[in-house]
């Protein structure tokens, strides 16, 4: 790959970059730094959202950001940066053609009265999945189109926080400087683990009820359903973890797949899904790094802290206590016993998703529950979506409440809440 000599940018100095057609400015931030861009003159753009001409653009510590470039431009970057390049080789034009295939796909959808295509991204962890998903969504939305974006990825979560499977219809490209979509009215299902080997049964459950549900939309609302359906996946793709891909390809009736730097899963689907799904393989961006351990833990934990306290855009949640006997608190998977012990007619399968009363305990600190829409226990609380997320700051056994963090004041809009492996320590 051809790329002019790597800089780091300084604290305090201004340094200019000149990009020539179709290459890209990649830049990483210094932990515990930030770092501003401006567009001086041309066009360019990150992750298919567009820039503006001299606003300044501030990245936080950790960001790896990639500034693309159709027709040249000069930019500016001020702060402290592990690195920064200009790449002369990028897979963009590679993306931007399959952006026009699957238009052209809408434009058919339009004529015959159909729907328009669902594509998923699948690959092993660390292959830039959701960055293509979020240019096939951007793309798609600069056209005037109404995509749904579905987010397959409990690990890290980009629509809500880990743990949680979830879609949402996107009008308008993703924020610059936050990276996200407009979360108006997303439709978010708990899990609670931040992998699906947890509980495979429930994690292809919950996959199963997301995809009927976006398929009401489209059903519904016409321009949805012209405009299609992007869908991100977890980066296990091996033993379970590929037969997750494939349920999750039947069950949303996916037209075609894009496999990201992995020869032998894009043979394998190849061979296990119907002919009539176009299955892509593609290369990762030379800009995509492998994130360690501690890295994944950091962003996990700045995902909750991001839904509690928001990015660049400050959110004040409240603190206030609950009564032990006003929620009930229930963990979805019940422990496996041998078969010999199972009740008559009941299959291992049946307890990935009983639900198991979680009695109030110190045990509960710093974890993250999901309130559940379910109004009554004789509800479907297994599929039934959540309307948000709360913390357990603390447990008063003698007063018998808990302290929780919310986004909204009191009172709790529901009374059961499901509990969730995810945990954030509230530093505020």
């Amino acid at each position: 790959m051809e790329e002019s000599k790597e800089k780091n940018v300084d604290e305090g100095k201004r340094v200019e970059f000149k990009l020539d057609k179709v290459c890209e400015l990649r830049f990483e931030v210094e932990n515990n730094e930030e770092v501003e861009l401006e567009l001086k003159s041309g066009m360019a753009e990150i992750f298919g959202t567009e820039l503006i001409q001299n606003k300044k653009y501030v990245f936080y510590s950790g960001g790896k950001i990639a500034v693309f470039t159709w027709h040249g431009c000069v930019l500016e970057l001020s702060g402290k940066t592990e690195v920064a390049y200009i790449a002369k080789e990028t897979p963009m034009v590679m993306y931007i053609n399959t952006h026009a295939a699957l238009e052209q796909m809408r434009v058919k959808a339009e004529t015959d009265n159909t729907s328009g295509p669902t594509v998923m991204v699948v690959g092993p962890g660390d292959v830039g999945k959701s960055t293509v998903c979020k240019l096939l969504v951007n793309y798609a939305v600069r056209l005037g189109r109404r995509p749904t974006f579905v987010d397959l990825d409990v690990g890290q979560g980009q629509i809500s926080i880990p743990g949680t499977i979830g879609s949402l219809s996107v009008e308008r490209p993703a924020d610059v400087e936050e990276g996200n979509f407009s979360l108006q009215a997303p439709l978010i299902y708990h899990f609670g683990h931040i992998s699906p080997s947890v509980n495979i049964n429930l994690y292809n459950c919950l996959v199963s009820q997301l995809a009927d549900i976006v398929q009401m939309r489209g059903e519904t609302n016409r321009k949805a359903a012209i405009s299609g359906v992007v869908i991100n996946t977890c980066g296990w793709v091996k033993g379970l973890g590929y037969k997750a891909v494939i349920h999750a390809a039947q069950a949303f009736e996916v037209d075609v797949i894009i496999v990201l730097d992995q020869e032998r899963l894009h043979n394998d689907l190849k061979r296990d899904l119907p002919k009539f799904v176009k299955i892509v393989l593609q290369p990762k961006s030379g800009g995509v790094v492998e994130r360690s351990r501690q890295h994944r833990v950091e962003s996990r934990d700045a995902k909750v802290k991001e839904y509690f306290y928001g990015l660049s855009t400050p959110l004040y949640p409240h603190q206030y206590d609950v009564k032990f006997s006003d929620v009930t608190i229930l963990k979805i998977g019940a422990p496996l016993l041998p078969d010999s012990l199972l009740p008559l007619g009941m299959k291992q399968e049946d307890a990935h998703l009983k639900l198991v009363a979680v009695p109030p305990s110190n045990q509960l600190l710093h974890h993250v529950l999901a309130v559940s829409m379910a109004l009554t226990s004789d509800d479907d609380i297994v599929r039934s979506n959540v309307m948000g997320f709360i913390c357990i700051n603390g447990v008063d056994m003698e007063k018998k409440v808990l302290t929780i963090l919310a986004p909204a004041p009191r009172p709790l809009p529901r009374s059961i809440l499901l509990l969730s492996d995810v945990q954030f320590v509230d530093t505020h």
